[in-house]
């Protein structure tokens, strides 16, 4: 079997290594580039499984290259996660709001890295679609699973990959109430550690993009789909 391939992107030389030094260890196929820009030009070469964003960099920061990346139905699949030494919610936020699956705060603990890593590498073998995957219509909406691609009428709606399960799990059954630790636990798993507000931005991003009628707020438990 083919080693998995990894991207690095961080304007630090010593984080780079670091982290390279430390996944090639694992047995990972490790690239780097140390500015957006040229990770961009990286993953469109190597096709990496899963990149790793500084935030903070020059040119182009990780959100902005996350955007640029995701804009792509060729990147939409990849796992993405941040690496940030701010602690403030704006910043994690902005990771996630572009469609980055986690956030790794520095300073980074090795065995806590590789293992937050691995997390992420087996939720996406989880999510993988399998040959009897559905294609749901309900209301407007036509979600293919296996294309993870959403279409409302004419329109074809551009989400993020877990813009796109949140959307999934919750049509699954409309009408259900699903609570925040069970979307936690269906859309993230519960290996990857994300902030408390996650699910609300991703919730406030799909009302922009699909409209205000289809997902309902509990207050106090979760939400549900109705139409």
């Amino acid at each position: 079997m083919d080693a998995v391939k990894i991207l690095i992107v961080d304007d630090e030389p010593d984080i780079l290594e670091f982290l390279r030094y430390n996944l090639a260890k694992e047995g990972f196929d490790v690239f780097t580039a140390s500015d957006g820009e040229e990770g961009i030009k990286v993953a469109e070469r190597e096709h990496p499984r899963l990149i790793i964003l500084d935030i903070m960099m020059p040119k182009m920061d990780g959100v902005e290259v996350c955007r640029a990346l995701r804009s792509r139905p060729e990147f939409s699949k990849t796992v993405i996660a941040f690496l940030t030494a701010r602690e403030e919610d704006y910043s994690q936020i902005a990771a996630l709001d572009v469609g980055g699956d986690d956030y790794i705060t520095k300073p980074i603990r090795p065995r806590v890295f590789i293992s937050r890593i691995k997390a992420l590498l087996r939720r996406s073998d989880r999510d993988a679609p399998d040959a009897g995957s559905e294609i749901i219509q309900i209301g407007d909406l036509y979600i293919d699973r296996e294309r993870v691609a959403v279409q409302q009428g004419t329109q074809t709606i551009e989400l993020a990959k877990k813009e796109f399960e949140l959307l999934y799990l919750l049509v699954s059954k409309p009408g259900k109430v699903f609570s925040r630790e069970e979307i936690f636990n269906k859309v993230w798993g519960t290996d990857v550690i994300v902030g408390n507000r996650t699910i609300d931005v991703h919730v406030r991003k799909l009302r922009e993009k699909i409209g205000d009628n289809y997902i309902k707020t509990i207050k106090g438990i979760g939400y549900k789909f109705e139409f």
